[in-house]
Order: structure tokens, then C-alpha cells, then sequence
């Protein structure tokens, strides 16, 4: 702060008094440490790396979060060196294991005392360290593939909390993240409470390069509860992008002869299927959402039947959810029934080309 207010008495006295409280608070947001409490993973099964993390300081998913496929992941946290994720992932990229990368990067940083840094590479090693200056209390742990650490914690148990969700949660990694902060917040989290939360994962690809970079980033920059939160996006997340792309995969695998590959990413669809269904207040829109998904796709047939009638119930009057129970009729060889029901729809809205054309289409194969 001292060194900040030195360059006050150059400024004339009206500009000097606006120009230290910007200084004021640019010097309080450098040297204010942010409690928080992270974990960097791999999947070594899909190739997915990730950083979940929560903190009580606004957005800190800006600052903490950094990941690219078939590189590595890195959290930098305390006090914030931002500089460690692309200088970090540029190291990664050029071959250098993550207990090398993370001594490169605290070698050359004068406030390395005050940083907290963890990083998984894409073969999963790991490094964290914890600087001595870092708040109380402050560490981390270490497993295959991952590591979580925070700092300004309860105690040592969020840490700890966060590797045994982590290794004992079945499903994809972003799942395994967001339950390692349900676990680490359900050891008492940060000592001051709970602001932001964010879930970055990312996965190798080919044919759809953005899922290098973004395969899943979810962010929640101010809530009073954020892990519950991002949690809830999540299952909104499962079953509109990430949905798509475990469709995607599945294809993939497929169209490789890999039929353990294929048939994780089905069974992965099928658990977002179930999950819905299995709400005790189910949204019409979400398991209308599915169920045109699976029938289209041809998987989980029973089960998008399902999910599409529970959806005619919840919204009987709309036109698009009765398109799908026709669909999903059809698509089970109930022929009959898609007709009759698309009829319902026809006669909702009669003016439109489309469910005219699925009662032309449906028509034909009863008459076939």
C-alpha cells in the first residue's frame, strides 16, 4: 500500500483523492488473499481434465480456473498469480511434467510465499504447493490423476473431504469435480462463507476442436450458494451441450469399432434419462428435451416413451411436446398411436407445415 500511495503527491489534490481509493482497491484486490478451495483432475478413461473450485470472492471463476486437452489443468489461487495458467499450460504444451512446470513457475515469481497453485498434466502427474505466507488454514492432498488444495479453510478436513468424493463418485469427471466441492463445502469450505463457484473440463477432439478448450465451463460469479448452484446448471448442462456431445462420442467410438467407448457414452445418457425421470418435480420442458433426443437418436426407446408422456401430462397443450410423444410412438413401431397423437397437434395448430408433414410421414407408414 505504501508503495502505491508514492504516487499520489505527483497528481493535483482533487485527482490524488479519486486516484486512492482506484489505488487503494487495485493494491487491497493484489494483496487480499481469496480463501478457496479447488481441485485439478484427469480421466485417464476419456482423456478429460478439469478444475472445479469455489472461493468466497466474487468470479472466481476468471481468475483460478485453467485447462486445455491433451495439456493440462491448473489452479492458481491465494494470492492470485493469473500469469501461471498460460504461462503454465504453454510449459505443459512443450513436453514439461507438472512437477517441473510448477517449480518453472514458482522459480521466476518474487510472491511465491503467497501463492497456492495445483496442476495435473495430461498423463496424471500432479503438483501443489502452498506457500508459507498463505492463510490458515492452507494445504493440500494429493492422489492418481488429481489433487485438491485451498487455503482460508475450516481445516485440513475440506481437503481431505473433497479426494474421498472424488475417488469414490462413479460417472464423467465433471460429475466427480462438482461432488468433490459438494463434499469439500460439506467439511465446513472456506471459513468466510461461500460466493463463487466455477467447473471447467475440457476433452480431446477432432472433429469438434472446441471441446479442446470448453467442454464443459460453467461459471457462478456471485450467489449465496454457489456449489448448489453450479450443481443445478450442471443438470441443465447434461441435458442440452453435454448431452450433444456424448451423442457425439458414442458416434464416434462407434464408427471406431470401440464398444466399451460407445457404450460408456450411452449408459452416461441413459443416467441423465433416469435422473429425470426419477425427479419428483419433473420440468416438462427438460424431459421433453431428452425424450425427442433418445427416440431421434434411436437409444433408451422405453424410456423416451416415457419421459415424452410425463411431458404431454405436465403440458398438454403444447403442440412442439405432443410432436415428441408422436415421435417416440413411432419411433417404438406404435404407428397407430403416432398418428392419433400427432393429429392432436395438427389440430392445435393447423396452420403449421411441419407436424402436417410428421401426419404425412406417419400416414404413409400405416398405410405401408
Amino acid at each position: 500500500m505504501a508503495a502505491c500511495a508514492r504516487l499520489l503527491p505527483r497528481l493535483p489534490a482533487p485527482a490524488a483523492m479519486a486516484a486512492a481509493f482506484w489505488i487503494a482497491a487495485g493494491c487491497l484486490a493484489q494483496d487480499y488473499p481469496a480463501g478457496t478451495f479447488s481441485i485439478v483432475a484427469f480421466d485417464s478413461l476419456t482423456g478429460e481434465l478439469g478444475v472445479a473450485v469455489e472461493s468466497r470472492a466474487f468470479s472466481v471463476g476468471q481468475a483460478v480456473p485453467w485447462a486445455e486437452a491433451g495439456v493440462g489443468a491448473i489452479a492458481t489461487q491465494s494470492q492470485t498469480n493469473r500469469s501461471f495458467g498460460p504461462k503454465g499450460l504453454d510449459l505443459l504444451r512443450r513436453g514439461h511434467p507438472a512437477e517441473e512446470v510448477g517449480a518453472m513457475l514458482l522459480e521466476e515469481d518474487q510472491g511465491r510465499e503467497n501463492r497456492q497453485v495445483g496442476i495435473v498434466d495430461a498423463a496424471g502427474r500432479t503438483f501443489n504447493f502452498t506457500g508459507s505466507g498463505c492463510s490458515a488454514w492452507a494445504g493440500a492432498v494429493r492422489g492418481p490423476g488429481y489433487s485438491c488444495q485451498g487455503n482460508i479453510l475450516v481445516s485440513e478436513e475440506v481437503v481431505e473431504a473433497m479426494a474421498r468424493a472424488f475417488e469414490e463418485t462413479e460417472g464423467d469427471l465433471g460429475e466427480r469435480l462438482l461432488q468433490a466441492l459438494v463434499a469439500g463445502q460439506a467439511a465446513g469450505g472456506d471459513r468466510r462463507g461461500m460466493q463463487s463457484a466455477a467447473v471447467l473440463v475440457v476433452r480431446p477432439s477432432d472433429e469438434y476442436p472446441e471441446y479442446r478448450y470448453r467442454y464443459t465451463d460453467l461459471r457462478v460469479e456471485d450467489h449465496e450458494d454457489p456449489i448448489r448452484e453450479i450443481v443445478r446448471l450442471y443438470r441443465m448442462h447434461e441435458m442440452g451441450d453435454l448431452l450433444e456431445a456424448r451423442a457425439r462420442y458414442m458416434k464416434r467410438y462407434e464408427a471406431m469399432g470401440d464398444e466399451r467407448m460407445a457404450r460408456l457414452e450411452k449408459e452416461r445418457i441413459g443416467a441423465v434419462l433416469a435422473r429425470a425421470l426419477a425427479e419428483k418435480e419433473p420440468d416438462a420442458e427438460n424431459l421433453n428435451s431428452l425424450a425427442w433426443f433418445c427416440a431421434t437418436n434411436d437409444i433408451y426407446l422405453d424410456e423416451a416413451l416415457r419421459a415424452a408422456l410425463r411431458a404431454v401430462e405436465l403440458a398438454p397443450d403444447e403442440a412442439y411436446i405432443i410432436d415428441t410423444l408422436a415421435e417416440a410412438y413411432f419411433r417404438k413401431g406404435m404407428v397407430e398411436e403416432a398418428v392419433a397423437t400427432i393429429r392432436r397437434a395438427v389440430d392445435l395448430e393447423p396452420e403449421d407445415a411441419y407436424y402436417r408433414r410428421q401426419l404425412a410421414r406417419f400416414e404413409e407408414a400405416l398405410g405401408g
